[in-house]
């Protein structure tokens, strides 16, 4: 049974080999931030390629109105974009078609990370590439280090920022080469002050926030760290598809209620791409967590989870037993697993339990493995044992303020719960924006089922258009079941477009309210219509840089409202 495993092992291996040979090679130029020079160089090497006679054409490059950059295109081939008209306006992207009947040899694609308008053949640009490999067509392409997924944590700790286009790890694992485009700090900075990175206008702005000396330093690190962990990795066997010798595997153990199942999943892929090896992520279910019973949230949030684990390039299994650690132990077994990954719950036993034989998942993992290395990174927010009280607080606060009622005046100044506002740098469609201010408000009070929410909201729409002038949305609706109005605002700078209507609107308000309180619903239906025409509120959340900023935007003007109120 286990010769036939092996040569069946090895027969997938030679077949993935046969594939690899066929698909185009990849070459990265990765860089620790924008005005780098990752497209000039990639332009460079481009020059060069056809000075050689190599068939270099150019798929999408994005020069950002750099006179330098500009130049160097100058003698390319370059293949005519894609136009695209979404809510009304035209867009162009790569057009992939066109390539592939083209056929070059080497094609060259700026901004891998880059996010396709809705309509696009694939959703990124990466996804583009993909398909373009398989055809055997070799790609040049550029990433900044922020965009890497299992980063994603580790930037937003270091820099502040929430990176939302991101990049799955295996793709940069997948690249035949990784080129690394540095210079020094104060180089990249002088550079900003004398307008070679952004146009006139933005350099400002770009020093007070991203391009800080310590936000450069940081990702000029990870960067440094990601292309030394690539050629070490390159430097291993080139049979590392066949199985190890001695079990290096590694696997990661999700559970339906962590809060921090998404930092786990990237720290256990990190560890993966250090030890080359495959890595499994494994939930165990427990007869109490069947569909029949566990939360329609948490189902939701553990489907996200597992979804971003196989983005990650994990294998997943889900398996059922009470016994977890049983259960992981065997699996590690038969996986050949040298690392387990667990978080750290901060489970603690009381003393009698302890007395008793009793042990937390955590020590009995330590004390059954046998030779397993048990890791459990502290991954945990330093205030996360108080996060869902004050997220509770801030919720009640904020319904409360918007209903009108008297607090006391330390109540009337406490903070609103920021995911009550959401900022979008992207076009949206209506039922998209809905769904990510529905999340928002499930996520912060448990008493909202998604599904029951999402198909009252579409009745609702059903029955009449809920877009208002030309910058205004504001779907809601009544349920059954809720004892609070709750209300979600999301802002797009470049719009939300419902397609059946043909209407845009720039702020959405998605408000949901008891169904035997009539009183609650129109009491904020009129503070929204009197905050919707507010031009100053309106021109303020479109300025607005953060979903904290815009928070405070919202407080500001609620507070407002009460101090005339109390006149």
């Amino acid at each position: 049974m286990e010769e036939s495993k092996m040569e069946e092992s090895r027969a997938e291996s030679f077949l993935r080999l046969i594939k690899r040979s066929q698909r185009g090679h990849l070459r990265i130029y990765l860089g620790y931030c924008a005005g780098v020079g990752k497209t000039y160089q990639m332009l460079l090497e481009a020059k060069r390629l056809r000075q050689q006679g190599i068939d270099v054409v150019v798929g999408i490059v994005e020069t950002h109105g750099r006179k330098e950059t500009e130049a160097l295109l100058e003698k390319l081939e370059i293949i005519p974009r894609k136009a695209l008209t979404y809510r009304g306006i035209e867009i162009t992207e790569m057009d992939i078609d066109a390539i592939i009947k083209r056929r070059p040899a080497v094609l060259l694609v700026d901004e891998l990370a880059h996010t396709n308008v809705p309509g696009s053949r694939n959703a990124k640009r990466y996804q583009d590439v993909e398909e373009i490999l398989a055809t055997g067509i070799h790609v040049i392409s550029t990433l900044n280090i922020q965009h890497l997924e299992s980063l994603y944590e580790t930037v937003e700790h270091a820099t502040g920022v929430k990176v939302k286009e991101r990049v799955p790890d295996k793709i940069v694992l997948q690249a035949d080469q990784l080129v690394n485009i540095d210079i020094a700090t104060d180089d990249l900075l002088q550079r900003l002050k004398e307008g070679k990175v952004y146009l006139a206008g933005k350099t400002e702005s770009a020093l007070t926030n991203f391009f800080r000396q310590e936000n450069l330093e940081q990702l000029r690190e990870l960067t440094l760290r990601e292309v030394a962990a690539q050629i070490d990795s390159s430097r291993r066997s080139p049979m590392q598809d066949e199985p190890a010798s001695s079990p290096d595997q590694v696997m990661v153990c999700l559970s339906s209620r962590s809060e921090n199942s998404e930092a786990l999943l990237r720290y256990a892929s990190r560890i993966a791409g250090r030890l080359n090896r495959n890595w499994y992520a494994v939930y165990v279910q427990s007869l109490s967590e069947s569909p029949e019973r566990i939360d329609a949230g948490i189902q939701r949030k553990l489907s996200n989870t597992l979804a971003l684990a196989q983005q990650l390039g994990a294998t997943v299994f889900i398996y059922k037993g009470n016994d977890i650690v049983s259960t992981i132990l065997q699996f590690a077994r038969e996986y050949r697993v040298g690392h387990i990954v667990v978080g750290n719950s901060g489970e603690r036993l009381s003393l009698l339990r302890s007395l008793t034989g009793k042990r937390t998942m955590i020590e009995r993992l330590m004390r059954e493995s046998q030779g397993i290395t048990i890791v459990v990174p502290d991954i945990r927010h330093p205030d996360e044992g108080r996060k869902r009280f004050r997220s509770r607080k801030y919720l009640s606060d904020i319904r409360a303020n918007l209903m009108g009622r008297q607090q006391e005046p330390d109540d009337r100044e406490a903070p609103i719960f920021h995911s009550s506002v959401l900022l979008w740098n992207e076009v949206l469609e209506k039922e998209t924006a809905i769904r990510q201010l529905l999340n928002t408000l499930c996520q912060t009070n448990a008493a909202i089922p998604f599904d029951y929410a999402w198909r009252a909201i579409l009745e609702r729409e059903k029955q009449g258009a809920t877009f208002i002038g030309e910058e205004i949305a504001i779907p809601h609706a009544r349920l059954e079941g809720i004892n609070e109005t709750v209300l979600a605002i999301g802002v797009s700078k470049l719009g939300i477009y419902d397609p059946d209507s043909n209407n845009t609107a720039t702020i959405m308000f998605l408000m949901l309210s008891p169904i035997n309180r009539p009183d609650s619903h129109i009491k904020l239906l009129g503070m929204i219509s009197k905050m919707a025409g507010d031009s100053q509120w309106r021109a303020a959340m479109h300025r607005a840089k953060s979903e904290i900023e815009g928070t405070q935007i919202l407080r500001h003007w609620i507070a407002g409202q009460k101090k005339k109120q109390d006149r």
